[in-house]
């Protein structure tokens, strides 16, 4: 017989033995004398490998100018050193791509801020932007430490860890930003010089060096309704449900009562969900981290507002709370596509819960106090004449997959 003390060692030795397919070790982006490994989009900034860095150049009449990576990365832990004339606006793209037919590649996605500008505060340095498409995503404006860790004139240290929906950043070791968004999950990395239009003064210059990655593979979604039948679904009495050419649709008549629930067999605790919605009639909800209760609301949990007219994307709680985040109707406006198919993301990890509609965030609870595991599930309103269709249902998942 083998005795209890001899599992737990051996089970020990196994939990500090690298498991098969973990992530590389730290590699160089940079090999210290040469652009090799890199392309240019976007503008005609002149980059060179200058004593061990990278320097980036402003050249009048350019627009903004990326040095970009030729292999694209998922998740990863980017670390660089970076020093800038305090003229001058510069980042590093991560997760990005780029437009192949506009504007010689126009580079999009995600930008790790660099701006030396201490005349506005240094607001801006390690928050997150996103570049040619929806703007600010994360500045520093609630974060003192953050504005203050920058260094005029001299070198700078970033780190960045992006893991699934998660990207952080911290600047000379003080936490930065601390983003949640699935909008883009791979892409290219890129260091960007901004132009400067037809400015007098310059050139000006930036340079990074020490450039290092941790490649931790990536995430990717991954369906939970097969676009057929109702696997791993079980509906309640009240509403029909139905697959027709591959949407999921809901209906109900509101001489019943009683909510109509497609609830999910599986239970999460943390989790993403993406869904591509249309809200036809009636009030609907993505209900998230629920049980099944005896009444006739039929589940208590967290809800996602799905509605054809408005608080698209708030947060509700049955059985609890009531509105927990009702959205600003201007922001609803804003993102909610009424009579077409939205996409709407649920991110709960721990006690952070953040909802974006068509990738603007309409909900946000930090450190909240509520329920943390539970059901998914779809919702027909009770006393309403319902239609609402679901074209996918996903979650974000790591890819198992060897590269």
């Amino acid at each position: 017989m083998i005795t209890r003390p001899f599992i737990l060692i051996v089970l020990f030795a196994v939990s500090l033995c690298p498991s098969v397919g973990s992530a590389q070790e730290f590699q160089p982006l940079f090999d210290g004398h040469s652009l090799s490994g890199f392309h240019q989009l976007n503008g005609n900034a002149d980059y060179a490998a200058v004593d061990g860095a990278i320097v980036g150049t402003t050249v009048h009449g350019q627009p903004n100018s990326f040095l970009c990576t030729d292999r694209h990365y998922g998740d990863f832990i980017l670390e660089y050193e970076f020093k800038i004339d305090h003229q001058l606006n510069s980042g590093v793209q991560i997760r990005s791509n780029s437009y192949p037919n506009y504007h010689n590649g126009r580079v999009h996605g995600y930008q790790v801020e660099i701006d030396p500008d201490v005349e506005r505060g240094r607001l801006w340095t390690a928050g997150i932007y996103d570049e040619a498409r929806r703007g600010w995503l994360a500045p520093l404006d609630k974060n003192d430490a953050a504005r203050k860790a920058f260094k005029p004139e001299v070198w700078n240290h970033i780190r960045v860890e992006a893991i699934g929906d998660s990207i952080k950043t911290w600047l000379n070791g003080v936490p930065a930003a601390d983003l949640v968004d699935s909008m883009t999950l791979t892409g290219f990395i890129g260091l960007q010089v901004h132009g400067i239009g037809n400015r007098d003064d310059g050139p000006f210059h930036v340079a990074w060096r020490n450039l290092r990655i941790q490649n931790l593979g990536r995430h990717v979604w991954k369906p939970i309704f097969d676009g057929f039948t109702l696997h791993g679904w079980t509906p309640n009495e009240a509403g029909h449900w139905q697959v027709k050419d591959g949407v999921l649709i809901g209906t109900k008549e509101a001489s019943e009562a009683r909510h109509g629930i497609l609830l999910s067999n599986n239970t999460y605790d943390d989790f993403t969900v993406r869904i591509v919605y249309k809200a036809v009639k009636g009030n609907s909800g993505l209900y998230f981290r629920a049980e099944k209760v005896s009444d006739p609301v039929a589940v208590n949990g967290f809800q996602a507002e799905i509605d054809p007219e408005k608080d698209a994307g708030g947060l509700y709680e049955t059985g609890g709370r009531g509105w927990v985040v009702q959205p600003d109707p201007e922001l609803v406006k804003k993102a909610f596509k009424p009579g077409e198919w939205n996409r709407m993301t649920v991110s709960a990890h721990g006690r952070r819960i953040v909802v974006h509609v068509n990738g603007i965030k309409t909900a946000e609870l930090l450190n909240d106090p509520g329920r943390t595991s539970g059901h998914l599930g779809l919702q027909l309103h009770g006393g309403l004449d319902m239609h609402v269709e679901f074209k996918s249902i996903d979650l974000l998942v790591k890819d198992e997959r060897q590269e």
